[in-house]
């Protein structure tokens, strides 16, 4: 194994100082034991749940190398934050089980069960969450197909109920699954193959996805650009980062199967998102297109994305078309000038460049 020495510890909470944090652990109905992080100033009628994508974690709302989002919110009247590690947190274990789990699960049990658990803590209080990525897709999921009430707003970054990607991207999504687990026996990706023994097949592969990526020496950074989206890099500009941020790649996310991805395919392929087994009974209380019905959901969106998003592309910008067509200034939409995919949340300026507008939102809405 090649040594690793971070410069900021694995799941460190020094990113948000002055709060007490505290953990909250959670079972789903279909028996899968999940956590959220609360940190609170003071109690207030605003709450704000925040959620990450698919392999990261709370950790990059928390990172402590810049003004991260937390701390941000906590600083600018929102005083009880809490941040959500469901089934795709690699804090968790199940993103490497061969089980085949789909955004239909995350948005009929995950979601479910952590407001409830919030709920049991809060009461009544009104509900805003922050969320991102495919945690942004299946929110919105959870939302319009009716498994969750009661959410007073939503920001739902990068991608919506319309996912799309780029040509190559679509060309992975098609034919990565089966090649990787079918041809090279390798049931999952990692970020931190380039840490594993010199031989091994993970370190053989990672060696060779280098190959492919001269835009800087970081393995992971080359690894993460071929298991989302389309570029060097993908995921982010390089200019927009940290350059701490940047070397924690390997940390930051984590491995991941390819039962999200299959359902990612679905949803391009039909323009919406739409559920990934419509013959699934588990799923019946959920619809088969989420779209459907989107003019009687009252709470309000705000779409955001960054102007260079090179994983879902202008996904938000027609997301936010559909919404408006059924619901007329219900919804609002902001692109960030300059920013990407992962960008908009772990950039080093984003507390100047992108959380005001989200915190300007956030407001209106508690008002």
């Amino acid at each position: 194994m090649v040594s690793v020495k971070r410069r900021i510890p694995l799941y460190s909470l020094d990113g948000v100082p002055d709060a007490d944090i505290t953990t909250h652990p959670f079972t789903t109905d279909d028996g899968l034991d999940l956590s959220m992080l609360r940190f609170c100033r003071e109690e207030a009628d605003d709450v704000v749940l925040v959620v990450h994508g698919l392999t990261t974690s709370s950790d990059m709302f928390i990172m402590p190398e810049h003004h991260n989002l937390v701390r941000y919110l906590l600083d600018n009247g929102f005083s009880d934050v809490w941040t959500l590690d469901y089934r795709m947190s690699n804090r968790h274990p199940y993103n490497r089980e061969l089980r085949p789990f789909s955004m239909d699960d995350v948005a009929l049990y995950d979601f479910p069960a952590a407001l409830r658990t919030l709920r049991q803590k809060i009461g009544a209080r009104r509900v805003h969450v922050v969320s991102h990525c495919l945690g942004s897709v299946s929110f919105l999921m959870s939302l319009f197909g009716g498994a969750v009430r009661d959410i007073t707003s939503v920001i739902a970054n990068s991608v919506g109920l319309t996912p799309r990607v780029p040509m190559w991207s679509r060309m992975k999504l098609a034919f990565a699954p089966t090649l990787m687990e079918s041809v090279l026996r390798l049931p999952s990706l990692d970020p931190r193959w380039h840490a594993s023994p010199r031989f091994s097949r993970g370190r053989m592969f990672s060696r060779a996805v280098d190959l492919f990526h001269r835009e800087c020496d970081d393995s992971a950074c080359h690894m993460l650009s071929l298991m989302w989206g389309t570029g060097w890099p993908a995921l982010f500009s390089h200019d927009n980062l940290h350059e701490v941020t940047h070397a924690r790649s390997g940390d930051l996310y984590g491995a991941t199967g390819f039962h999200y991805h299959r359902h990612v395919r679905a949803m391009v392929r039909a323009g919406r998102a739409v559920r990934f087994d419509p013959n699934d009974t588990r799923h019946d209380a959920l619809p088969r297109d989420y779209l459907t019905g989107a003019g009687r959901i009252t709470t309000p969106v705000l779409l955001t994305t960054g102007e260079n998003n090179r994983v879902f592309a202008d996904s938000n910008i027609v997301c936010y078309e559909r919404l408006e067509a059924v619901a007329p200034g219900r919804h609002e939409l902001e692109v960030f000038p300059g920013y990407g995919h992962q960008d908009v949340f772990m950039g080093r300026n984003v507390a100047h460049d992108v959380f005001p507008r989200m915190l300007d939102f956030l407001k209106r809405q508690a008002a």
